[in-house]
């Protein structure tokens, strides 16, 4: 077990040499294809890749089979590069960055349209009950409420 300073350096690093590698793939199905993140276990020995792909659903299949068809050559060319006794395993997971945006998006839009539904029917409305619930019930003399807690002998 290394320490989790090590192993995010690692995986830092796995992130940066899959990122040029993947340059070098000669497959024709790879895509437009952006490396966001990496993690690697404490152990160093498995790595997983998430990455993103420009395109549709075709585009991104593609890039996923030829990414899978070179793993081999990247998991040597990092294990080399890293140094390590053991290369570690690359998983390739594809990042839907872009399709969890839009439906955040869609879900913000939503939420403001509620939003602007409940300002239009709360127009003109009043509360129920009394404006100040927390006013003092007898006032002074001098037309201060009385404080609560305060003594009868300070005046």
């Amino acid at each position: 077990m290394s320490d989790p300073a090590k192993t995010r350096r690692h995986a830092e690093r796995v992130r940066e040499l899959v990122a040029s590698l993947v340059r070098e793939i000669k497959d024709p199905r790879l895509g437009m294809l952006t490396v966001t993140d990496a993690r690697i276990t404490g152990d160093l020995r498995d790595a997983t890749v998430y990455y993103t792909v420009l395109g549709d659903a075709t585009e991104q299949a593609g890039t996923a089979a030829a990414l899978e068809s070179a793993k081999g050559m990247l998991r040597t060319r990092v294990g080399h590069a890293l140094g390590l006794r053991h290369s570690p395993s690359l998983t390739f997971i594809l990042d839907n960055v872009l399709d969890h945006a839009k439906e955040i998006d869609d879900l913000l839009a939503a939420a403001r349209h509620r939003d602007a539904e409940v300002q239009r029917l709360a127009a003109g409305k009043q509360y129920a009950g009394d404006p100040d619930p927390y006013k003092a019930e007898d006032d002074d003399e001098d037309g201060e409420p009385d404080r609560v807690g305060a003594r009868e002998d300070q005046g």
